[in-house]
């Protein structure tokens, strides 16, 4: 029987989808990739294939997730099988350099950004900057690598000493320094490739990648250098915004159309002079379950009904099919 196959390496990010699944009977079942193997003689089975792979796999002990994934979905793709977040969408999904060439290809604005591999290259770019910048991890997720520097001293003491942590694929970002008015930065959420809501996350304390319960990095941290700071107000750190709208929402739409990109949440943030800066696109979103009560939207049943939308229309073409 054809049903919603979820590729992914985290069993805690799929538990929400699975009730969202089960709460409107799709059929699914679950694709655990960590090692084994792959027949490339082999007819993959029928149904969608949701690629739920993330960069930050190799923290969970599962460093060729992402590769063998690359594998399996090219696999899938070449017999014709319906991916959401296809190969070009991991390919994104692991690659900062990717997604910020991607995004300008589309006229959506992302901060200067410097890739280097080793410690006397990183400091070099990092004299290219005038002012505060930060660090990342090209393959991240988790605001892996992310540091905010005041000089290039601090940034040189740094990556001689033993906190330093190169990425895994070797590649560190050197980045500027976008100064926010008021210490948040948005989220906008996409299923179906339609925007779903956007999601104000409050940075006053450190920002969270992740805005899952699972998800706890413990240290304070913020990609867009936003530190912890006194006084900190009570309120929830995600909101999700009621009636938001603003013309980048269709310039995303079109950005994950042409790249092959289903499902996304896309983060960006407004500088003092109202300039909007697009830093990430995470095709391995999460939500926040505090956010969605109090507004009464929520994105795994948004996903479970499109996939489920999907795996219909497949069912559809294929008994019409069989019947011409």
């Amino acid at each position: 029987m054809s049903r919603v196959h979820v590729i992914h390496e985290n069993d805690a990010w799929v538990e929400p989808l699975r009730a969202a699944f089960d709460e409107i009977d799709v059929p699914f079942s679950e694709w655990f990739i960590n090692d084994g193997s792959l027949d490339l003689d082999a007819e993959p089975p029928q149904g969608v294939f949701y690629n739920r792979m993330s960069a930050s796999s190799h923290t969970r002990g599962h460093r060729y997730a992402p590769e063998l994934t690359a594998g399996i979905l090219a696999w899938l793709e070449s017999h014709g099988r319906r991916v959401v977040n296809n190969g070009r969408a991991l390919q994104l999904e692991i690659s900062k350099i990717g997604q910020y060439e991607a995004l300008r290809r589309h006229g959506i604005r992302t901060p200067r950004t410097i890739a280097a591999v080793g410690s006397d290259a990183l400091v070099a770019a990092a004299r290219q900057f005038e002012g505060r910048f930060i660090t990342k991890h090209n393959r991240a997720g988790k605001g892996l690598g992310v540091r905010l520097f005041d000089s290039v001293a601090a940034l040189e003491a740094h990556v001689h000493s033993e906190a330093f942590e190169p990425s895994v694929d070797g590649i560190t970002l050197i980045q500027q320094y976008i100064a926010a008015p008021q210490p948040f930065i948005t989220r906008a959420e996409f299923v179906g490739g339609k925007f779903l809501y956007a999601v104000r996350v409050d940075t006053s304390l450190g920002f969270e990648l992740c805005p899952a319960d699972v998800c706890q990095v413990g240290d304070a941290f913020c990609p867009v250098g936003e530190s912890a700071t006194a006084g900190a107000t009570s309120a929830p750190r995600f909101s999700i915004i009621d009636g938001f709208s603003h013309p980048i929402i269709e310039r995303y739409a079109r950005f994950i159309a042409d790249n092959g990109i289903g499902i996304a949440g896309i983060e960006f943030i407004t500088d003092r002079e109202g300039e909007l800066w697009t830093y990430d696109v995470n095709t391995n979103t999460n939500y926040n379950p505090d956010a969605e009560n109090a507004a009464g939207k929520f994105g795994m049943r948004a996903i479970a009904r499109y996939l489920g939308d999907e795996l219909s229309r497949i069912e559809r073409t294929e008994t019409e099919t069989m019947l011409a």
